[in-house]
């Protein structure tokens, strides 16, 4: 009989045995272990010394509501194939979380190909994910750079424009000093940043290019941020001006911001446009989730809510949802929820996945009324759903 696996913080030695089993488990090697490996918490399994699964875990704060929530971001997740079947992919994800709880994390993202597996263990999808692309000849006739200067690498400003503009979503990262460095190492990214002429950087992107068999280069773009319509013109303008080497440019899955940028104006609306598995998060403690995220300012709710687990039969927790002055709290009561709702749809509620009440009906979601659910909803729709960060 096999021994029970013990679940440890792994040391150089034992990250290095997680690597090679990882690259096992997933058939080619994760490149996010190396470079990751000095900003992760990393936890393996070990059965009888061996490591038999890992992942990767960072304590980095989302915006929701223009405020950083503590998050645990989960990546790199891998069990060995000759011990998968035994859940202890579960087992692992509960060991992962409890130091990142204990630092203070209150909700968790992952992006996973196992979108049932995740599910069943408490995270849920807000939003679609996709990649996108475009051919350059169609960018090129139908966007202009105007007045903006194109620059070649990352301004000083840049991280301040990228966290002012994540802000204004829900779910981007509070990206930590070295995530560039990092990102910028592990895809070889090429940066440019736009701005107009004495003034502070409208706009930056990202890109890799790679050599195509037969002629020219396929172009991939890794960031865009951009201050507003004009700077989101030029800098996709800037990308068509490889249309000499490059046919088609691509869009990383949920690298574009969701908004109608080519839909509104592209001269031939063609672009292709591909799913991809989406972000998942998962609420890991309601009251300081919802104490901690930002609020619209000119909101005054009060509304009793019942939150129960995905699996039927299960006594539900019901809360009092007040929030006030920008300001929100969740507290025990016994009064019946006016609005009940899975784990699952709580955490798309909390980012605003559902903008009509109709979208979340469609869901699942009950209410005693279409007021108190409209009233409801209104509390996380003023800013998108949008995770642009890969990990």
């Amino acid at each position: 009989m096999n021994s029970e696996p013990t679940f440890v913080r792994a040391d150089d030695s034992l990250t290095q045995e997680y690597d090679e089993m990882a690259a096992r488990s997933f058939g080619h090697t994760i490149d996010d272990i190396t470079h990751l490996h000095g900003h992760a918490d990393v936890r393996v399994a070990l059965r009888a010394g061996r490591v038999i699964a890992g992942g990767l875990g960072l304590f980095v704060p989302q915006y929701f509501g223009g405020a950083p929530v503590p998050s645990a971001l989960l990546a790199a997740g891998s069990v060995a194939p000759e011990e998968r079947g035994e859940r202890l992919a579960a087992r692992m994800v509960h060991e992962r979380l409890r130091p990142l709880r204990e630092r203070g994390a209150v909700i968790s993202t992952i992006s996973t190909l196992s979108n049932g597996y995740a599910r069943h263990l408490g995270w849920q999808a807000p939003v679609p994910v996709h990649a996108h692309a475009v051919r350059a000849e169609d960018l090129k006739r139908s966007f202009h750079t105007g007045d903006f200067h194109i620059e070649h690498g990352y301004s000083p400003d840049a991280h301040g424009l990228q966290q002012d503009l994540a802000r204004r979503w829900n779910g981007p990262l509070q990206r930590p000093t070295w995530w560039q460095d990092w990102k910028t190492t592990e895809n070889r990214l090429t940066t440019y940043y736009f701005h107009r002429p004495g003034l502070p950087t409208s706009g930056w992107l990202s890109l890799t290019t790679s050599r195509r068999d037969h002629h020219g280069t396929d172009l991939t773009v890794h960031d865009f941020w951009a201050e507003d319509h004009n700077c989101a013109a030029a800098m996709l303008a800037f990308l068509a001006r490889h249309h000499s080497r490059t046919e088609t440019v691509h869009f990383r899955r949920g690298v574009l911001p969701p908004a109608p940028l080519l839909l509104h104006n592209l001269h031939r609306y063609r672009v292709a446009t591909r799913a991809w598995h989406p972000w998942m998060l998962r609420i890991l403690d309601p009251r300081g989730a919802v104490r901690l995220r930002g609020w619209p300012h000119g909101l005054d709710l009060e509304l009793p809510i019942e939150i129960g687990q995905e699996a039927p039969r299960t006594t539900p927790h019901r809360f009092l949802l007040r929030i006030r002055a920008g300001a929100g709290a969740l507290t025990p009561t016994r009064d019946e929820g006016h609005v009940s709702l899975t784990t699952g749809q709580f955490a798309v509620w909390y980012a605003g996945g559902w903008r009509s009440p109709e979208a979340a009906r469609l869901s699942g979601v009950r209410a005693r009324s279409d007021a108190c659910l409209s009233a409801f909803l209104r509390a996380t729709i003023l800013e998108v759903p949008w995770l642009p960060d890969h990990f």
